[in-house]
């Protein structure tokens, strides 16, 4: 059966329509929302992504940032599950998994019997994954695995995570590879951090996790030995297509919001949306958003047309670029959005009982996780002066 894009974005609004009062509920209990995976399952959005020969709905890149960007206006606790699960998640491993792999976990994660996770960053690897310590060891038809990985969306419920790791004896100076692994695993264990840890975010899952000596089936290897850096790159552009398609969201949401409340709120004898001063934050936001909006769009179609020939580089590279253009901008452009919007609210704006407030506080990640603002630049400024130019080689 073909795609098609008017039934997603059906479904993708009755979910936020019915996941709306559950977040609300659950924001302000500051407790994780346990609605969103099985809303997400009743509305058929767990593999939006993920081709129909797996189960999935076999969206184009398009379609799929267009539903992330509504999903994103519930908020980036709510968006952020989907970027760990499907564009993190189930992506490296249709990408780069062998036709076992896709079976053992594609189905499942669209079911929404497995959740997905992305297992990159590490206590002292961020910015340079390179930095990392984890390790690997091939035992006959199997690897161990073993190491720290730090601050990953989904790490406390997922059934399965994507890691990353050196050959045994050769860290900073091997190859990195990449596994899939199970949660379930002996020697795997996950910490979720508590919701008052977190600055934001507090409904959705945050967790460390210790692999001590994780067997590893051979098949669940992306790609092969040493492509680990190449699957991780490749992989965040998709992710970083999710943060800022969520960011256009967060945009969405905090100007319906301000628009509202400046034409129900009066003072100095007028609705405030009557005053030169807010206006002026309205036709910012108003900017931020459709800057944002053409943006993602760009690097969406760049997205899909590289895709559709994965030996060009050229193509390869323009996608890239522009992953990290439409990141960098929207997420600054979402954090301005929000500070624009609780500025209008005035007093109420400092109120988590008011959704301003609300995105203000948990966007402000969304210009770390996936490429910080100042990895970002590097990446963009070297893209024009050429790669010789390069800040870190």
């Amino acid at each position: 059966m073909a795609f098609d894009p008017v039934k997603l974005a059906a479904d993708t609004e009755a979910f936020c329509q019915e996941v709306r009062p559950a977040e609300e509920f659950a924001y302000a209990n500051r407790q994780f929302n346990d609605q969103v995976v099985p809303l997400a399952a009743k509305y058929n959005l767990l593999g939006m992504n993920v081709h129909p020969e797996y189960g999935g709905r076999g969206a184009d890149a398009v379609s799929y940032f267009k539903a992330l960007a509504r999903i994103g206006r519930e908020g980036t606790t709510v968006r952020t599950f989907f970027s760990g699960h499907l564009s993190i998640g189930a992506y490296p491993i249709q990408t780069w998994g062998g036709e076992a792999l896709k079976r053992k976990y594609l189905p499942a994660a669209v079911k929404g019997e497995k959740i997905l996770a992305f297992g990159l960053t590490e206590p002292e690897a961020g910015s340079n994954p390179r930095e990392m310590t984890t390790t690997y060891e091939k035992k006959g038809d199997h690897y161990l695995l073993n190491g720290v990985k730090y601050l990953i969306s989904n790490g406390g419920i997922a059934h399965a995570v994507v890691a990353f790791a050196y050959p045994a004896g050769q860290v900073g100076t091997g190859r990195i590879s990449a596994f899939v692994v199970d949660t379930n695993a002996k020697g795997f264990e996950a910490e979720s951090f508590a919701a008052n840890a977190k600055m934001g975010m507090p409904t959705s899952n945050t967790a460390m996790f210790e692999m001590h000596d994780v067997a590893v089936p051979a098949e669940n290897l992306l790609g092969e030995e040493g492509d680990g850096f190449r699957v991780a790159m490749g992989t965040l552009v998709s992710g970083r297509l999710s943060v800022a398609a969520g960011c256009l969201g967060v945009i969405e949401d905090c100007l319906a919001e301000a628009i509202w409340y400046a034409k129900e709120r009066k003072q100095h004898g007028k609705e405030i949306a009557r005053h030169q001063l807010v206006q002026d934050h309205i036709a910012h936001m108003e900017m931020d958003r459709v800057a944002s909006d053409a943006l993602l769009v760009r690097a969406a179609e760049a997205k899909d047309r590289s895709g559709a020939s994965p030996g060009d580089k050229d193509l390869a590279r323009q996608a890239d670029l522009l992953a990290a253009q439409a990141k960098f901008f929207a997420t600054n452009a979402a954090w301005d959005a929000a500070d624009r919007a609780v500025q209008v609210f005035g007093g109420r704006g400092w109120s988590t009982l008011y959704r301003p407030g609300r995105h203000l506080t948990d966007v402000r990640v969304c210009r770390i996780y996936e490429g910080t603002d100042e990895i970002l630049k590097l990446k963009i400024a070297a893209a024009l002066l050429g790669k010789e130019w390069e800040a870190f080689k």
